[in-house]
């Protein structure tokens, strides 16, 4: 195998296998990828807009008997700190959000044993019958697999039935690695990797738009984490016509802080800005099918999240009005919406305000307002 060959059948749009993928990332140049990746970028998202998004990522509940190894935010059933979310506070998140100008809740939990699928139908349509233009971006694909258990239901019997009580789309939790040997060891209690996937093409049969994600960077072999891309453009390929499918994929490094596989598997995120920068490069070098990749600024912060603008990445992600689970891992990193624009136009780009669907909005009257004032102190 060849470098230079390799990346001229990437730019030609040819799926390349897990293997040419290993060799490309163990042996290009990081310029090299990222040069080829950002011309990948400009042939699927022409021109020099970033995207991002207002949205607020709650928790249904805290309760979880997955057990996974790298998750600091669970509770077992009956722990004195479990919750399940009250409507009331439900409402007080969704107004909040509107008024920081989101219109969407990314909402997600636990595999709580007693949740099944009545609970997720009821609070879906009394949310939205509550807040019409709120959308639903909510569960996951490990989160529709132990509901679809509880009910002893099909994965698309879940899926239509939460659609018509109100979700809109479907994120790409869960997915880890890909690999059943490494799920074996990180995250025993949920889906494998092979019914992840079949989530997904569940999804998009009954018309969902989903976005698919990758944590990595801790007992992963290189070939697991292309092999992880490989699976995932292979359910884009088999997507029904009309269907949107994956709308984008988001990678972000291990979280190791205080987590149980730190402590007994002696994973570490050793992560770099360089590879974090070569993983994006190789996201869209390895998903010519996939159309916008987000760069991770919670779990990478802003600069390394810059250089990955021009290396692959067109989205920002979301200024998380609120987030539990990766933060109680290690994350630290914050943006408002002044910060997200200001960071996306220090790297040379124009910020646009998106939906899920990666449509353009507007920006609230509220934040143009904020805008407008830090513009004037800056002249003053």
């Amino acid at each position: 195998m060849q470098v230079d060959n390799l990346l001229d059948r990437a730019l030609q749009l040819e799926f390349l296998s897990a293997e040419e993928g290993v060799y490309l990332f163990e042996n290009a140049p990081t310029a090299a990828l990222m040069y080829v990746a950002n011309q990948l970028r400009q042939h699927h998202v022409p021109g020099n807009t970033v995207t991002w998004i207002i949205d607020r990522n709650s928790n249904t509940t805290n309760v979880c008997i997955a057990n996974c190894k790298f998750c600091n935010f669970y509770r077992r059933p009956g722990h004195e700190e479990s919750y399940i979310t009250s409507i009331e506070e439900y409402k007080q998140k969704i107004e909040e959000t509107f008024k920081f100008g989101g219109e969407q809740l990314l909402l997600q939990g636990g595999h709580h044993p007693d949740l099944g699928l009545s609970y997720y139908v009821d609070l879906f349509k009394e949310l939205k019958s509550l807040y019409p233009n709120l959308k639903l971006h909510a569960l996951g694909p490990p989160e529709i697999a132990h509901v679809a258990k509880l009910e002893k239901a099909s994965h698309q019997e879940v899926l239509q039935a939460l659609k018509e009580a109100g979700l809109d789309s479907l994120p790409g939790a869960g997915a880890e690695i890909l690999s059943d040997r490494v799920r074996r060891l990180i995250s025993k209690g949920k889906c494998g990797g092979r019914e992840w996937l079949d989530v997904m093409r569940a999804a998009h049969r009954v018309g969902l738009t989903t976005s698919a994600t990758m944590m990595f960077g801790h007992i992963e072999t290189n070939w697991e984490r292309m092999d992880h891309l490989v699976q995932l453009r292979q359910v884009q390929s088999e997507k029904p016509e009309g269907a949107k499918g994956f709308i984008a994929f988001i990678p972000w490094p291990f979280q190791d802080e205080d987590t149980i596989l730190k402590k007994i598997k002696r994973a570490r995120n050793t992560c770099t800005g360089d590879e974090y920068v070569r993983m994006i490069a190789m996201s869209r070098i390895m998903l010519p099918n996939i159309t916008n990749i987000q760069a991770s600024w919670l779990t990478v912060g802003k600069n390394v999240a810059n250089v990955c603008l021009h290396s692959g990445a067109n989205d920002f992600g979301s200024i998380m009005i609120e987030e539990n689970v990766v933060s109680a891992a290690g994350a630290r990193f914050r943006f408002t919406a002044d910060g997200i624009q200001a960071a996306i136009r220090e790297a040379g780009f124009t910020p646009q305000l998106r939906n899920q669907q990666y449509e353009y909005r507007e920006l609230p009257q509220n934040i143009m307002q904020q805008e407008l004032d830090t513009a004037n102190m800056i002249v003053d």
